[in-house]
């Protein structure tokens, strides 16, 4: 529910200068956040609030519940909540973690900051995108795939497929990926590390700067680049690629990898997890129950976002991927997590220093 910042004080000086206190405090008291007593429960979003903001809205609807949510950057996608609940662990002000993807959640879970919760929402939902001792549960996939420009690649055939199409000499400087290092993108570089190596891995990334791939901020800002043409193709998530795609850009998704012995469709699962200490835990497994339900993720496969059911059943429209029809990458999501966490130094050595 939105909430604004008190209208300044008028009148005699007397009076302002009285006022002013009042002002001040409401004002600082609103800047704070609208959290505090009067919200229900308290909600950190890193998936992009244009797709994660309606929902809340709706299950304030339905419920009547206050939510206080707080959403993060693309800059700092996924770490930054993550950062903030590390650092909040003593008094901890976030209920519900909402995350856009499973590697930052399963780092909380290792860490002892999330607590166990089966929602009874969860009970179809597949066993690899649950935590077993119900840390953390997984909803409302995303596709690490390629948006290639149209009009710089008018063909299949001059498009690429894959990961090995950033290294070819014949594509140097007209492609580009977001740093590894928050977000679904660090998750993608964490699955290649659990499957090959760190050492490989490194290399596939020194091979890629040495072709001068564009490695951006984020795959939205990957996804402008290619959707203008500045670059011809690049790895971005479906939900960017749909952004792209409505607004009438001459761009199309390429499903990365489906060869034999390639790596397959990597699909990222949005995850929730009840937050350990957590001051409003009645509340936060009904939230907790809603994100997981039929309903949520039915809304996020028809929203813009176009996020892929992990239900079999859940209808989804007809451009949203269907999963059966692709080489799927399996993933071990606390092993890869695990993964991300022991290399995240170097990685950001190699990308920041």
């Amino acid at each position: 529910m939105t909430r604004h910042a008190p209208a300044a004080p008028t009148g005699p000086p007397g009076v302002v200068a009285l006022l002013a206190c009042t002002f001040v405090g409401a004002l600082l008291l609103t800047l704070s956040g609208c959290g505090g007593p009067s919200a229900d429960v308290v909600l950190y979003v890193a998936l992009d609030r244009a797709h994660s903001e309606p929902i809340v809205r709706l299950f304030e609807e339905r419920t009547g519940l206050v939510v206080d949510a707080h959403y993060d950057v693309e800059a700092t996608k996924s770490v930054g909540l993550r950062k903030r609940i590390e650092e909040e662990a003593r008094n901890p002000y976030c209920d519900v973690f909402w995350n856009n993807e499973v590697v930052q959640t399963v780092r909380l879970a290792e860490v002892g900051l999330l607590q166990p919760y089966v929602s009874p929402e969860a009970v179809d939902i597949p066993a690899f995108l649950k935590h077993p001792d119900g840390l953390w549960t997984g909803f409302a996939a995303r596709g690490r795939v390629l948006i290639v420009n149209t009009e710089q690649r008018p063909t299949a055939a001059d498009g690429p497929t894959g990961m090995a199409d950033f290294v070819d000499p014949a594509n140097t400087g007209v492609c580009g990926m977001a740093r590894p290092l928050t977000g679904t993108t660090a998750a993608h570089a964490a699955v290649l590390i659990t499957r090959d190596g760190t050492d490989a891995v490194l290399g596939l990334f020194g091979a890629m700067r040495d072709n001068d791939v564009s490695f951006g901020p984020g795959n939205a800002h990957l996804m402008k680049l290619v959707r203008t043409g500045e670059l011809d193709f690049g790895w971005t998530d479906t939900d960017d690629y749909k952004v792209a795609e409505d607004a009438g850009y001459p761009v199309t998704r390429v499903v990365p990898d489906q060869g034999e012995g390639e790596t397959g469709l990597i699909v990222i699962p949005n995850t929730v997890g009840l937050v350990t200490g957590a001051k409003r835990p009645d509340a936060a497994r009904q939230l907790i129950d809603f994100l997981l339900s039929r309903t949520v993720e039915q809304h996020l496969a028809a929203g813009p976002s176009a996020q892929i059911p992990v239900r079999d059943d859940v209808p989804r429209p007809d451009h949203v991927l269907d999963l059966s029809r692709y080489r799927l990458c399996e993933v071990d999501w606390i092993a890869t997590g695990r993964a991300y966490d022991d290399n995240r130094e170097a990685l950001e050595q190699f990308f920041i220093h």
